[in-house]
């Protein structure tokens, strides 16, 4: 029997049309012979909106939004999908996949939901998807575990504005130029500017705050940046590595999605120790935040190959040039197996706590 597939894309968040991007690309690697997919779009105005079942993969992103005039007479929420509201068993979704990034994407907020409403999903679950959208709850935790990274600072809007002054204080002697000030829980580099001085620092602090209420600056270093892809549940495996080369001076949103200023090498030149070292440090990190499903682990390679880890991504881009996926196509996974892959980790980590609660009760 056909797996019934509930892509789930769109969202409130300022990566909207990557998602789009992203649920397009997924449509034409799934195999229509073995799923049947049902988009379920939310506009940037956050409304829910099921269309109708997808009968071959959408060629442009155009077809994968609904407006009122076109479905007034679908359902406006995911409820729609429960058990309860069908009257056949085989009406309901074996899986959704969240194509879903940043704030209410990516931060365990849709997670959690689709764990209220006893949906399998692909991917992270509410842990770990919040622990790794916020940069300094993933640090703090990742200090705990032992791995290394560059030193940081963090702060609140609140603290900011009472006493600036000392936090720079404490940034300047804590921290040496230059250094990047991030949002810290913003996803795909925005919000996130470079300060080799005291004034700049002052104006990527202001800007940074209107993406977030809390910010963390982050010790500049002269590395190279490289990813690797982890995939699987309790036994996770590791992708070969890729580095990230941006013609520009770091790797922000622009250059993601925008202007292509960016060259992958994969796999990427690393010696046999420093892979092993991020292999390891890959998979401790998977497991410190309770990962499922997939993770794209990012890491500075110094040039005397110390390997320190820069953090995890739990929602990797999932175009097919993304580097998520690339990293698996050169370890032996191409695009529409490695989908595959992740329908059965979802299955099967939802078989996992259904079995709990049986037991439980």
């Amino acid at each position: 029997m056909k797996k019934r597939i509930g892509l789930l894309y769109g969202g409130k968040s300022a990566e909207h049309e990557v998602s789009l991007s992203t649920a397009r690309a997924v449509t034409q690697a799934l195999n229509f012979d073995e799923y049947d997919v049902f988009p379920i779009y939310i506009t940037h105005e956050g409304e829910w909106r099921k269309g109708e079942q997808l009968l071959a993969p959408v060629d442009t992103i155009e077809q994968l939004q609904f407006n009122n005039a076109s479905n007034q007479e679908l359902p406006n929420n995911i409820s729609s999908f429960l058990p309860s509201h069908q009257e056949k068993e085989e009406a309901t979704l074996d899986v959704i996949f969240p194509l879903l990034h940043g704030p209410n994407g990516e931060d365990g907020t849709v997670q959690g939901l689709l764990e209220v409403l006893n949906l399998p999903y692909i991917g992270n679950g509410v842990l770990a998807s919040s622990a790794g959208m916020d940069k300094v709850v993933m640090k703090q935790l990742f200090s705990i575990a032992g791995l290394k990274q560059v030193p940081f600072v963090h702060f609140i809007r609140k603290e900011w504005q009472k006493d600036q002054e000392s936090l720079i204080g404490k940034m300047e002697k804590d921290l040496a130029w230059p250094v990047f000030v991030k949002p810290a829980n913003l996803g795909s580099s925005v919000g996130i500017s470079k300060a080799s001085t005291r004034e700049e620092l002052i104006a990527a602090v202001e800007m940074a705050l209107k993406y977030d209420r809390k910010i963390i600056v982050e010790q500049g270093i002269k590395a190279r940046e490289v990813e690797m892809g982890v995939l699987g549940n309790d036994t996770p495996k590791c992708s070969v590595p890729g580095e990230i080369k941006p013609l520009k001076d770091f790797y922000d949103y622009q250059a993601k999605y925008k202007d292509g200023n960016t060259a992958m090498i994969i796999p990427a030149d690393v010696t046999e120790e420093v892979e092993q070292t991020m292999q390891d440090n890959a998979i401790k990190a998977f497991k410190v935040l309770d990962c499922s499903g997939l993770v794209r682990a990012d890491f500075f390679v110094t040039d005397e190959d110390e390997v320190l880890i820069n953090e995890v991504n739990t929602l990797p881009g999932f175009t097919p040039f993304s580097m998520f996926p690339l990293l698996w196509q050169h370890t032996g996974v191409n695009y529409s197996e490695l989908i595959d892959q992740l329908i059965e980790l979802a299955i099967e980590r939802h078989a996992e706590k259904q079995q709990l609660h049986y037991t439980m009760d």
